[in-house]
């Protein structure tokens, strides 16, 4: 089964640097041999013609997917200074241990890639939510970001791309999704802003937030606005009213007399939504 945890590999198919029955890098973990009664095959175990076909079409799909964004890479440094983003991973390389933009250099010269001109945030989310730089790892994280509320067209497309291609995965994609769609939005940080901090610290901010905190917060934000709506429009209907009242007219009156009541009450109810909050706010504070 696969693991909840952000960029472990314990899927049906993971990384493996030396293991012995791996293919272009990745550990191929074998069912057993299939059961026999009589000389015939049992049910429910794959002969190993069916495997081996299974392992041709992985090994083919992830190599698929590694020479499409080595040729996208390739694409993109053709139309940038290379020298300017090589400098700043060289300064990111001179941060103390532990923080993102040393880990982040690290990963680069460990993988011997380099930062990608305009896509410098994609290398802090390898190193933010530990996903290798491995084909299926890439889909897991765009998985993960679109989780997150990462909604554009790149991260569309590479995740359509690689989910077509890895259909024994998609199990594991949509748990990373869930996982995304349950952490802290990261798809605005950028590698400027979080460079000197330190990754576990920044880790812990993003697997540690709470949806149910944020929903929360969303709701009281829509409570203000309508208490705010609420005494803006009530007073406003007051003050247009307000000028009747002086009328001789008793149709005047009683025409400006019913709204005038109305926007007080509208504006009254807002103020007293707006103060309930207020303190419920200062509560959970203090």
């Amino acid at each position: 089964m696969a693991s909840e945890a952000y960029g472990s590999n314990r899927t049906f198919i993971h990384q493996s640097a030396n293991c012995k029955g791996s293919i272009a890098g990745f550990q191929i973990f074998h069912l057993p041999k299939a059961l026999s009664v009589d000389g015939k095959q049992c049910r429910g175990y794959p002969n190993r013609q069916n495997l081996t076909t299974m392992n041709i079409f992985q090994t083919i799909a992830r190599t698929i997917i590694k020479k499409s964004f080595h040729l996208s890479v390739w694409t993109i440094e053709q139309f940038h200074d290379i020298a300017a983003y090589e400098q700043k991973a060289r300064k990111l390389q001179e941060l103390p241990d532990g923080t993102l933009g040393k880990d982040i250099a690290n990963c680069l010269e460990k993988n011997n890639l380099r930062l990608v001109p305009n896509y410098e945030s994609h290398d802090l989310k390898h190193v933010l939510l530990d996903f290798k730089m491995t084909p299926v790892d890439e889909i897991r994280m765009q998985a993960f970001m679109l989780g997150n509320g990462n909604y554009s067209i790149p991260s569309f497309a590479i995740f359509i791309f690689g989910a077509l291609l890895l259909p024994e995965l998609w199990t594991t994609f949509y748990k990373d999704y869930k996982n995304g769609l349950n952490s802290k939005p990261i798809k605005t940080w950028t590698i400027e802003d979080y460079a000197h901090c330190q990754t576990s610290t920044l880790r812990q901010v993003v697997t540690n937030y709470s949806f149910r905190q944020q929903r929360e917060l969303n709701m009281k934000s829509l409570i203000r606005f309508g208490a705010l709506t609420a005494i803006v429009l009530g007073t406003f209907g007051m003050l247009f009213c307000l000028p009747f009242l002086f009328s001789s007219n008793v149709a005047d009156l009683v025409g400006a007399g019913f709204p005038f009541v109305g926007g007080a009450i509208i504006a009254s109810g807002g103020l007293i939504t707006l103060s309930n909050l207020t303190r419920q706010i200062n509560t959970l504070t203090t």
